[in-house]
């Protein structure tokens, strides 16, 4: 997909259909696109988290950031649900439900920086808040300060701005509840609960923002079935490797993906392959 579009007007350029106008076309872009997802699912279905942190920069990088984000809506709600139902039960909703709040007042505000923003600068912002919050995360930091009602309604605000701009609400409640003294289960509880409540505020916003085309639907809905099957996969290995394995596990994709994703490095591959195709564009 050529990615020449600087403005906010040609930015987000969904990706080509193939022959028939049905599915997007089987490139690299694709293939690359569809490892990612099933790296993604594996690590959502270990520890709670992890899909949006991975896919987002990458698949922004291939398509573009508004591609990004429907994808994500797509095939993190109802492909979610068998792992994410049976563990609701371990969530606590006291925890859960200030941080909701938040994030449904503020998902409009990403959806509205998503669609007016600068393509490239939206790219950068994504990367370097997903390395912030994984080298946060990694470092061992934990909060251990009050947690009040007003300071979950806020984690959640920036979450929510977060989904809207780019799916990911994940880092702010990551930080907070995955840096707590919490129990592990009730941390991927509470985080899957989250996470598949917000994907209807972030659809309604997305819907409403007209960014539901159907060429980004399709592609959505073509990532459904590998992401579905990763998701077992995880789901299956959880309980088997150690707290400290999947964690090391999940840090360590998330920062691959956000610095692959970068923009920066795109020039590298640029200058490294002198074809003048980026390994991310598709083209």
């Amino acid at each position: 997909m050529p990615r020449t579009s600087s403005t906010s007007e040609e930015a987000g350029s969904p990706p080509p259909f193939s022959g028939d106008g049905s599915l997007p076309e089987f490139d690299l872009s694709l293939a690359l696109l569809t490892a990612t997802v099933l790296a993604a699912g594996v690590v959502r279905g270990l520890s709670g988290f992890g899909t949006g942190l991975i896919v987002a920069p990458i698949a922004g990088a291939l398509y573009d950031p508004v591609t990004a984000v429907v994808l994500l809506v797509i095939i993190d709600s109802l492909p979610t649900l068998p792992v994410a139902l049976p563990v609701v039960k371990l969530a606590r909703w006291r925890e859960v439900l200030p941080v909701l709040a938040g994030l449904a007042l503020f998902v409009p505000l990403g959806v509205y920086i998503l669609k007016n923003g600068d393509e490239t600068v939206l790219r950068w912002v994504i990367c370097v808040i997903i390395l912030a919050c994984a080298l946060t995360l990694r470092s061992g930091w934990r909060y251990h300060g009050p947690r009040s009602l007003p300071l979950s309604f806020g984690i959640g605000g920036i979450a929510g701005t977060l989904s809207g701009i780019a799916a990911i609400p994940g880092p702010p409640v990551i930080i907070y509840w995955m840096a707590s003294t919490l129990p592990v289960a009730v941390v991927r509880a509470n985080l899957m609960t989250l996470f598949l409540i917000s994907e209807i505020f972030s659809a309604g916003n997305l819907w409403a923002a007209g960014l539901f085309e159907h060429s980004r639907v399709m592609l959505g809905l073509l990532m459904i079935p590998p992401y579905m099957l990763s998701l077992l996969v995880g789901g299956r290995l959880y309980g088997i490797a150690s707290d400290t394995t999947y964690r090391r596990i999940a840090f360590t994709l998330i920062i691959a993906s956000a610095l692959i994703a970068l923009p920066l490095t795109e020039i590298v591959f640029d200058w490294l392959f002198s074809g003048g195709r980026m390994l991310f564009s598709g083209e």
